[in-house]
């Protein structure tokens, strides 16, 4: 599979591969000083330049079991990553010694990162769990960034993903199967902060389509959402589907009411292509990446 990092423009328009390769990598987070973008392949965290280049490794120890879920803090001193055992880690941004961050809920329950507050003290991520009937339960968790006891905020059996701050802190954005009129019809919710475990009555939902909509990611300047979007049927976040890359604008913050999304891009991707947020600093640049074959 060739894989293709790709570096698009909203003003313009335009699109200009940075990066290609016959390993697959994912996830491409954008740090908050625009220096670099960090990705992940075969189990580990790499950097490179938005110009371009090589990817350079990043020293994460024992941990090399490490999926498309990560984040950097906000100023751009610490690299948070879900790690295969489950876990959710600490290392620093040039690299090093690790730091685990999540507590044991046993063997079966694993920790997948998608949001990091504003203020970098507290870190968004979902919890999957054993459910009824042999499935899995995937409900939006909060932990401090430093460790700590974890903070419940959904309590339901459908499956949710991608919590993420909105940039002023006054939300969480997810999507959710909470609507869903058949299985893997996820969309997006906002769901205001503080919250209290809910079965999710309460979240405002913000796309109303056929469409499969995942992983929602706010501009850091708070005024667009990024989001993918999978063709009806699909369930999951599969990889090697034919997938927009949609916005919706953002008014304080929020989605107003009546918006409707917008296409920015269409290509074949998904599972990879933006797990995590990818904005630039300065809202106008995304990075993403393409599977073309």
């Amino acid at each position: 599979m060739t894989s293709e990092l790709i570096i698009h423009r909203l003003s313009t328009g335009e699109s200009e591969v940075i990066h290609t390769s016959a390993e697959v990598f994912e996830a491409p987070n954008w740090s908050p000083d625009g220096d670099w973008l960090l990705i992940n392949s075969g189990g580990l965290l790499y950097r490179l330049s938005p110009a371009g280049g090589d990817p350079e490794p990043i020293e994460t120890g024992a941990q090399n079991e490490i999926n498309n879920d990560h984040c950097i803090a906000p100023d751009g001193r610490t690299i948070y990553f879900s790690n295969g055992d489950g876990h959710l880690y600490a290392v620093p941004a040039e690299g090093g010694s690790t730091r685990r961050i999540t507590n044991d809920h046993g063997p079966r329950f694993q920790h997948y990162l998608h949001g990091v507050s504003p203020d970098g003290t507290t870190l968004a991520y979902i919890g999957v769990a054993p459910g009824p009937d042999g499935g899995r339960t995937s409900n939006v968790f909060t932990i401090a960034a430093v460790g700590g006891p974890d903070v419940q905020i959904t309590d339901v059996t459908v499956q949710n993903d991608g919590s993420e701050y909105s940039p002023d802190g006054r939300f969480l954005l997810i999507n959710s199967e909470l609507a869903a009129d058949r299985p893997g019809h996820a969309q997006l919710f906002e769901i205001a902060l503080p919250a209290e475990r809910s079965d999710g009555r309460e979240f405002r939902q913000l796309t109303f389509d056929e469409r499969v909509n995942w992983f929602p990611h706010p501009s850091p300047d708070g005024t667009m959402l990024l989001y993918l979007s999978y063709p009806p049927g699909v369930e999951g976040h599969p990889a090697d589907k034919d997938v927009i890359l949609r916005t919706l604008p953002l008014v304080d913050g929020s989605v107003p009411r009546g918006a409707g999304p917008a296409d920015v891009i269409a290509f074949r991707g998904g599972q990879g292509t933006i797990n995590v947020n990818s904005w630039a600093p300065d809202s106008d640049r995304f990075a993403y990446v393409r599977y073309p074959g």
